[in-house]
């Protein structure tokens, strides 16, 4: 057997041997690129608290990742296609797992965010290589097993992020969160070399670069916006980007639809199963990482567990989206991707909707059926969309079919953060100002106290600091009656240090039960468009299984 597995795959005569080993790899790279940011919602405390992030600074560490992710993947998808898909793959995995080293020695915000950012071009390179690869070594019977067991892994990367984070910080520092990823990125790139074929578009031609700038400008315009506009406030940054993206994206339709060679056609849109596909899974990872955001921060805050202890509780998504994922399997070619789908998103909004009972009282038990739920509806509802929009491009073209779908994914991802988010503040914030209304809080603490959970109860912590030193005070007093006066000033700031917490605590339950309230309704309506977008299950002349959108004549001619 050789080392270094050599021979391309389009040159194989029969199904590639060890594909299935080749899948492991494949999803060994998936998982840590997800997990690079579930396990750093989990991180973030201990990291703001070492390095002193302001809530800017934290939202740029998280997000600088993000950007440069979502704006390149579909040129380098192009590029993996042209030259090597599994050079894309590995040379992704050494990019990314340098910023991961880097990430884990810096010592400043901005080498933070720096690091970050050089790992979301490493992500960039690897996800669509990911799905290319799969999708050339599979033969078509098999790639929509292969697609569930791929998509499962996110799901698992999800939830397995913030258990692998917890684990490290009982010992260690949030650097190791970093860290963590270089071995499984050294094992990935072995891999990738013993077991994983060569592969390349068999009909490449030049790429169109301009057509690829100019995704990069619109969708990291956008990506910024998004992130820039509900946190920061619309000024003129988030406004600039609103207007790079959206002459950005004009002048990319305008490009792509007269480029003979485009970097993504963009009429396979106007198929709707395609675009149904990317609907679905947009709205998904709107939900499903607007959910995260709160969720994480309600275990850790309000109930108190800390990072290990929060990520085991996330364990039930897993292992729920495992379960979905074989029932998806099994129910997608008996009665189709619409109804399946369709499912998958009505119980997303079943989840979400459950949340909204959440309330001050609400215990880890209240939250495990949503989850579970929630864990269902990924399995059954993205793994069918996936592999519609794989099928809709041709083999020259795989890598830009998964720079497509994950650009959906990430694109949903930022809108769920930013949109749910900016809910989530501006509803703890309202709520805390009500719950603290007629008290004596000074103005300055609740402003601080209004900026986030953690900074709510950070006040209502200083306040108890502040009695207890009081008490001490007092207990070293001259006399009696300054001992009295002490004592009654210390319980007066306890009593008011244990209302501020419990108005924090309630505050942010009521927040997470509205915001969970609007990604219901924003994923209801969503699901009532996918589901009339979607066509009724398509036959091919075998009646076995869904057609397949045709790829344009006028690409057929320019690949001949």
């Amino acid at each position: 057997m050789r080392l270094v597995m050599n021979e391309p795959v389009e040159r194989m005569d029969r199904p590639y041997a060890r594909r299935w080993w080749a899948l492991l790899v494949l999803c060994l790279s998936l998982l840590i690129i997800v997990m690079a940011n579930t396990a750093l919602t989990v991180a973030a405390p201990d990291m703001t608290q070492d390095l002193g992030l302001s809530s800017a600074d934290l939202q740029w560490v998280i997000d600088g990742y993000t950007v440069p992710y979502a704006a390149l993947m579909l040129l380098l998808g192009a590029v993996g296609d042209t030259y090597s898909r599994r050079g894309a793959l590995v040379l992704g995995l050494v990019v990314f797992g340098g910023g991961a080293v880097a990430g884990s020695l810096v010592d400043s915000s901005t080498g933070v965010i720096a690091a970050r950012a050089v790992m979301g071009v490493g992500a960039a390179l690897i996800m669509p290589a990911t799905l290319s690869l799969l999708a050339a070594t599979f033969p078509r019977a098999e790639r929509a097993k292969a697609i569930t067991l791929w998509t499962a892994t996110a799901g698992l990367a999800i939830a397995a992020g913030p258990l692998v984070a917890g684990a490290l910080l009982e010992h260690h520092g949030w650097s190791s969160t970093f860290l963590i990823n270089v071995p499984i990125a050294f094992v990935a790139v072995i891999g990738a070399f013993v077991l994983v074929p060569p592969s390349r578009a068999a009909h490449h031609h030049r790429i169109d670069y301009v057509g690829g700038l100019l995704s990069v400008a619109w969708i990291g315009s956008l990506v910024y916006m998004i992130i820039e506009g509900p946190h920061f406030g619309w000024g003129v940054k988030a406004v600039t980007a609103a207007v790079v993206a959206g002459v950005g994206l004009a002048l990319f339709v305008v490009w792509e639809l007269r480029h003979p060679r485009p970097v993504v056609d963009v009429r396979r849109f106007a198929n709707r199963r395609f675009a149904g596909s990317n609907l679905a899974v947009a709205l998904f990872f709107l939900a499903v990482f607007g959910a995260f955001y709160y969720l994480t921060q309600h275990l850790q805050f309000v109930l108190g567990y800390d990072a290990l202890d929060t990520g085991v509780r996330m364990l039930p998504i897993a292992g729920a989206v495992f379960a979905g994922s074989a029932l998806t399997g099994y129910l997608t070619p008996r009665i189709g991707m619409k109804i399946t789908v369709t499912a998958g998103m009505a119980g997303g909004t079943a989840a979400l909707a459950l949340l909204t009972q959440v309330d001050h009282s609400s215990s880890y038990g209240d939250f495990v059926l949503p989850l579970v739920i929630l864990g269902l509806a990924i399995g059954l509802a993205l793994s069918p969309c996936t592999d519609a929009i794989m099928g809709a491009f041709p083999e020259p073209e795989l890598g830009v079919g998964g720079a497509v779908n994950d650009t959906s994914i990430e694109l949903g991802g930022s809108l769920g953060i930013a949109i749910l988010g900016s809910v989530l503040a501006s509803s703890y914030s309202s709520h805390l100002a009500d719950a603290t209304a007629g008290s004596k809080l000074p103005a300055g603490a609740l402003s601080t106290a209004q900026d986030s959970v953690g900074a709510g109860y950070a006040v209502a912590q200083g306040i108890g600091d502040k009695a207890r030193r009081l008490g001490e005070q007092a207990a070293q007093a001259g006399s009696g009656e300054q001992a009295a006066q002490l004592k009654a000033q210390a319980g007066q700031l306890a009593h008011g240090a244990g209302q501020m917490a419990d108005a924090v605590g309630s505050s942010f339950a009521d927040a997470v039960a509205h915001t969970s309230l609007i990604g219901a309704v924003i994923l209801g309506v969503g699901t009532v468009l996918v589901a009339v977008l979607l066509p009724w299950k398509e036959r091919t002349s075998s009646g076995a299984a869904e057609a397949p959108v045709e790829e344009p004549a006028e690409l057929q001619s320019s690949h001949a």
